[in-house]
């Protein structure tokens, strides 16, 4: 089996390839960078791709498409090796009934699959952590399946462990009625269950006070898939020093995202983020979750405007003064160990059984 130890498929990237705002950051930085993606690429936590395609089926992601703000082409130039596709219902659909809202997640799984089976040079389906190293060794994205909806599961866990029969490896608990103030009996049943199936918990969207419960009741690492810092900016969808406290004790990964009006309008703020997530997570901490996969007219921040500019990205945080081992924890080394340690845990359980 493939491990961290295994030679890496380069991802094909260069400084030649990037586009001109690349420019602006020091060209050797930059080129660190690239080397450093070769090695250790990106695994972002999130994108919604699979929803706009659901929603818009015609798109050819193996070419650029300015219809949607991620493709293959732009993944590998920003040397993504991984992937978690986000299997959320749009925010539009928050107050639909729970039989629409598993409806629409199961369409979401058949549009993500149908997307492995269409671009299988590229994509393939991650069930596990050598799975991840195993697509990275062979130059493909690793693509994990999730989160999805925690308030699916209606009384019963038959749902938890259907989606993991389909492939799914993340489940969201925000607006779950199981998971509101209190931690329910219930909801307790379904963190048991997600570390007994290898299922990492999501606590994006959660109110702090129920974010630190789940922390505390997962006997695996959790994640936030897509935040920013509230310190920095008290944005009702970014984490609490709290919480971030609460991830480290828990030796779990808040993954930043770039979006405007959660981290501010520049690559630099987003860095300032980074920074700050990563001084009270931890370096072991910290990751990336973007957040792309949207059409046309989605503020990002200036040179994080697609998947592309990821290497301009860790230039900046290497001219920041990051260790190269700490950068390589951030794009690959952290979410690979939360997802091993999450399988280490379910076989704990197993055993336990």
């Amino acid at each position: 089996m493939a491990d961290l130890q295994d030679e890496p498929h380069s991802v094909g990237i260069g400084a030649e390839d990037l586009p001109a705002p690349a420019a602006a950051v020091a060209a050797g930085a930059l080129d660190r960078a690239v080397a450093l993606l070769a090695v250790h690429p990106v695994v972002d936590g999130c994108n919604t791709l699979v929803r706009t395609l659901h929603q818009s089926p015609y798109h050819d992601i193996e070419t650029s498409d300015t219809g949607v703000d991620t493709d293959i082409p732009r993944l590998r130039a920003g040397g993504v090796g991984a992937q978690f596709w986000s299997l959320l219902v749009p925010s539009a659909h928050e107050d639909a009934p729970g039989d629409q809202v598993l409806s629409d997640t199961l369409d979401q799984i058949d549009t993500a699959l149908t997307l492995m089976r269409r671009y299988p040079d590229s994509l393939c389906l991650a069930l596990s952590a050598d799975d991840l190293a195993d697509a990275r060794n062979r130059g493909r994205i690793a693509s994990f399946l999730g989160p999805v909806p925690g308030r699916t599961l209606t009384g019963s866990l038959g749902a938890l462990r259907a989606f993991h029969a389909l492939g799914v490896r993340i489940l969201a608990p925000a607006g779950a009625p199981w998971a509101q103030e209190e931690l329910t009996a219930f909801g307790h049943e379904v963190v048991r269950e997600a570390n007994r199936l290898a299922i990492l918990l999501d606590l994006t969207g959660c109110a702090p006070a129920v974010a630190c419960r789940l922390a505390g009741a997962s006997k695996a690492p959790v994640i936030i898939s897509n935040t920013a810092a509230a310190s920095l900016n008290p944005h009702p969808g970014n984490v609490t020093d709290e919480v971030l406290a609460a991830l480290r004790e828990a030796n779990g990964l808040a993954m930043v995202t770039f979006d405007t009006a959660r981290t501010g309008d520049s690559l630099h703020a987003v860095a300032d983020h980074l920074d700050h997530v990563r001084a009270i997570a931890g370096p072991h901490g910290v990751g990336l979750g973007a957040t792309f996969g949207t059409g046309p007219g989605h503020p990002r921040p200036t040179g994080l405007t697609d998947p592309s500019g990821y290497p301009r990205l860790i230039a900046e945080l290497l001219e920041r003064g990051w260790p190269e081992s700490e950068v390589a924890l951030l794009t690959w080394g952290n979410a690979q160990r939360v997802v091993r340690d999450a399988e280490f845990t379910a076989r704990a359980a197993g055993h336990r059984r």
